[in-house]
């Protein structure tokens, strides 16, 4: 088994140029569609959005109860995934760092700031190459991006409520039962109270979030501008990007320590992922984001009904659970299996601490290229089985998550509600004829002796 350093794939991989150098490029068939695969993998938000839309609007596609229903899931599943896994590097890293954050340092320092804001905290402050201003620049920088940026939970909130008002305006529908199809029927009609109240919450929901958005940009730009200044304003921005170690602080401070809280609480962090120098979407903001549309989902579906909500309360919980946690869960326990007997020894790899290692597609080429020596092979032919064992890794989570948090989950949610939608309606015929055959009810001799005096 032999592990690699990333650095010197990345530095040597465009040297080589002898014959047999193992490359991407020159894999074939499966080989191919599997680094193909590996590729999109490989970054979380390209990752997530190509499973959220496998896991979530695909089996719902299959699903679909009605043109409304699917109309409003394809709208809903699309624009959301765009906002989970794409608005967090476009707008942080494209707009907010390096069109207009990076003005708001003096022009000696500010190319020397904008470098600091990929890496952490701790990162920056041990940084003993950097000037106190610089630190503290860049510190109050970074969470002046991050409240810039608290537009994309708070549209992830309200997107279920636009999702509400397009179904609306464009089917003229507002009653879940009647968008779902539950009545196959179609007797129920639309209450045009309903449809009112739908169109005007949802219209207050999307002018508050863009008051909010706009608070969160200005407080964020106040930030960046000013938190250098002050210690306090030091202490804000530290709260704002790591919120788990700010709680940690303040629970020991009152004389409670826990190792293990402390180790769990360091880890929620609502600053940026470094990916090569870029601002990428970090777990802690998938999980702000994902938590916060759960609520919205619910809060939106009050409109249309109580079916709506026990929909809602009934799938989405696991699938918010599923996107944070979930994935990377059920990879370690699978990598786990394949560790213990001793299956692609190649890609999953021990470190010297016991932990788990597996190569990047990036590493794949010169892992090729070392076992080739050692084994007398082709590298060509090691990168290729190199690339198959990896892949094979990665899928086998992947389509867990594709047949069951998205086919079996779909199929079990709206079955559960059309059995929901079937026993209300038993229950509203029961009791209307309850009321009917009180009319036919006939006195007996026993009860006028009951109610005599």
């Amino acid at each position: 088994m032999i592990t690699i350093n990333k650095q010197s794939n990345l530095n040597n991989s465009n040297n080589q140029s002898f014959k047999g150098a193992a490359t991407t490029t020159a894999l074939k068939g499966i080989a191919k569609a599997a680094d193909l695969f590996i590729k999109s993998q490989e970054n979380l938000s390209s990752t997530r959005f190509i499973q959220d839309t496998a896991t979530n609007w695909a089996p719902k596609a299959i699903f679909a109860r009605s043109k409304a229903d699917f109309a409003e899931m394809s709208f809903l599943e699309f624009l959301e995934s765009g906002i989970f896994y794409f608005a967090s590097p476009l707008l942080g890293e494209k707009l907010f760092r390096n069109k207009i954050f990076k003005n708001f340092s003096p022009e000696f320092i500010k190319n020397k700031v904008n470098e600091q804001i990929p890496k952490t905290v701790e990162e920056i402050t041990k940084n003993s190459a950097l000037t106190e201003d610089i630190k503290k620049r860049a510190i109050s920088t970074k969470a002046g991006i991050v409240l810039a940026c608290a537009a994309i939970p708070i549209a992830e909130y309200t997107l279920s409520f636009a999702k509400n008002l397009f179904t609306l305006k464009t089917f003229n529908k507002s009653n879940f039962n009647n968008i779902a199809n539950l009545d196959k029927n179609n007797n129920e009609k639309e209450d045009k109270e309903q449809q009112q109240r739908v169109e005007r919450n949802s219209k207050k929901q999307l002018k508050k979030a863009a008051i909010l958005s706009a608070v969160g940009v200005a407080a964020g730009v106040g930030l960046a501008l000013t938190g250098h200044k002050s210690d306090k304003l030091q202490t804000i921005s530290k709260t704002i990007l790591e919120p788990g170690k700010a709680i940690s602080n303040g629970i020991n401070k009152i004389g409670i320590h826990s190792d293990k809280a402390d180790n769990i609480l360091s880890k929620f962090s609502l600053d940026f992922a470094n990916s090569n120098g870029k601002l990428a979407l970090s777990k802690g903001q998938l999980a702000l984001t994902a938590i916060l549309g759960l609520f919205g989902y619910s809060k939106a579906a009050e409109d249309r009904g109580k079916l709506d909500v026990a929909e809602v309360w009934t799938r989405v919980p696991l699938v918010v659970f599923y996107t944070i946690f979930g994935g990377e869960l059920f990879e370690k326990g699978f990598t786990k299996i394949l560790q213990k007997k001793n299956k692609f020894p190649d890609i999953l790899q021990t470190t010297a601490n016991g932990k788990l290692n597996i190569p990047t597609r990036e590493q794949l080429p010169q892992l090729a290229e070392k076992l080739s020596k050692v084994k007398n092979t082709s590298a060509g032919k090691e990168l290729a089985r190199l690339t198959k064992e990896k892949a094979f890794v990665t899928a086998v989570p992947y389509a867990f998550s594709l047949l069951f948090m998205g086919v079996s989950l779909s199929a079990i949610t709206r079955l559960w509600t059309q059995y929901r939608y079937n026993h209300q309606k038993k229950e509203e015929t029961k009791q209307i004829n309850s009321f009917e055959n009180i009319d036919k009810w006939v006195p007996t001799p026993e009860i006028y002796k009951e109610f005599s005096i």
